[in-house]
């Protein structure tokens, strides 16, 4: 797989423009600002020596569709450490943002981590995420050849950087992500890799009374497979921010962000929930939408007035019109005398307003409602035919 070819890398490339700026001392940076611009606290992505600003693509697109402020720079061509975090500072100052959320991969990791050294009591850094970090450079023990890597050539540091990628033992998605970077340490000049070199092997530590204040806001990224840190750096960077949470992975190699992107983007925004709808918030505030209006009883139901209308109305379509010679009186006979069936039907027999027509079977098969009902009825078509 070429990330190159991916639909959210050509989606990156072609939505979000790649953007300039310089500040004091001629010191230009780099960067995709990704997200709603009204957000004061983004979330900036510091990249490692071999990555340039598009290898966190995966990241931005991501954060950005859920209302975060996502940033990712290049590192500027500054050769100490002092240096890269006043520049950085002046770069915060240009777009206008007050305090960042930083995530920073190895020695993007270091100079979030001396950059919120550089900050001091002003908190300019709201939290750290760290992933396959590291707090002192002598772990690389470059310390003396540091100082002329300015004179060597691009090949050899090339191959310096690229002695610390690992290939055995890794699924298709790590060797892909391997080979992005590969191309993206290609795509750097000598300056550009020699600057990142010199920060990132020159004598230099966290100083850990300057970060104790940020134990509990930051989170330690890290894998258990390989990785270009050995074990007893993560065991350092866990004594240094005994508060800090922890996000594991189990495999992912060195650049996790790419190769297992969907575990680092859950786990970013774990981080950035403690700050949701506060001041320090890198994402926009929630809109809660009204809850629907309740429709009035009159609306919901049917009035009651509207339902006997309606019963009423049913009956008088139904209703049997009354024969024009309703008003043919029946025989007080009839009316006033309670009777059986056979009685009943004599009766009327010998009155002549009935026909002998009922069959005995039928007549003793008559209830008295229908008894009733019936020489009702028949009383009236006998006086008709009077």
């Amino acid at each position: 797989m070429d990330f190159h070819n991916t639909p959210e890398y050509k989606s990156l490339r072609s939505s979000v423009p790649l953007r300039k700026v310089v500040v004091e001392g001629n010191v230009e940076w780099s960067y995709y600002d990704a997200g709603p611009k009204t957000i004061h606290n983004p979330l900036v992505f510091l990249p490692p020596v071999s990555g340039t600003a598009d290898i966190y693509f995966r990241q931005l697109l991501s954060l950005s569709a859920t209302g975060c402020r996502a940033i990712s720079v290049n590192h500027p061509v500054v050769w100490d450490v002092p240096s890269w975090c006043q520049s950085f500072h002046l770069f915060l100052n240009s777009l206008g943002i007050d305090r960042v959320h930083l995530f920073g991969a190895s020695l993007g990791g270091f100079l979030a981590q001396k950059f919120a050294e550089f900050s001091g009591n002003g908190r300019r850094v709201r939290s750290l995420i760290l992933c396959n970090a590291f707090n002192d450079t002598d772990v690389f023990d470059q310390t003396s050849a540091c100082s002329s890597f300015w004179a060597v050539p691009a090949v050899v540091l090339k191959k310096l950087v690229m002695g610390t990628f690992e290939t055995m033992n890794m699924d298709g998605s790590m060797v892909a992500a391997a080979d992005f970077m590969v191309q993206k340490l290609d795509a750097l000049s000598q300056q550009e890799l020699a600057s990142r070199l010199t920060l990132n092997c020159v004598s230099c530590y966290v100083e850990p009374q300057n970060v104790q204040v940020l134990s509990s806001d930051v989170t330690l990224m890290s894998v258990f497979d390989q990785h270009a840190l050995s074990n007893s750096v993560q065991n350092e960077m866990s004594k240094l921010y005994p508060e800090a949470k922890k996000a594991l992975l189990k495999t992912g190699g060195n650049f996790p962000y790419l190769s297992r992107s969907d575990e680092v983007n859950l786990y970013i925004q774990v981080h950035l929930q403690k700050y949701a709808d506060t001041v320090y918030s890198a994402t926009e505030p929630r809109q809660f939408l009204p809850p629907p209006s309740s429709p009035s009883t009159s609306s919901s139901k049917p009035s009651t007035s509207a339902a006997i209308l309606t019963d009423s109305d049913s009956d008088s379509d139904n209703a049997v019109e009354p024969s024009a010679k309703t008003d043919t009186p029946v025989p007080a006979s009839v009316l006033e005398r309670p009777v059986t069936s056979k009685q009943q039907s004599q009766v009327l027999l010998e009155q002549g307003l009935l026909e002998d027509s009922l069959p005995a079977e039928q007549e003793l098969q008559m209830s008295p409602m229908h008894e009733t009902a019936a020489a009702v009825t028949a009383a009236a078509a006998g006086a008709d035919d009077l």
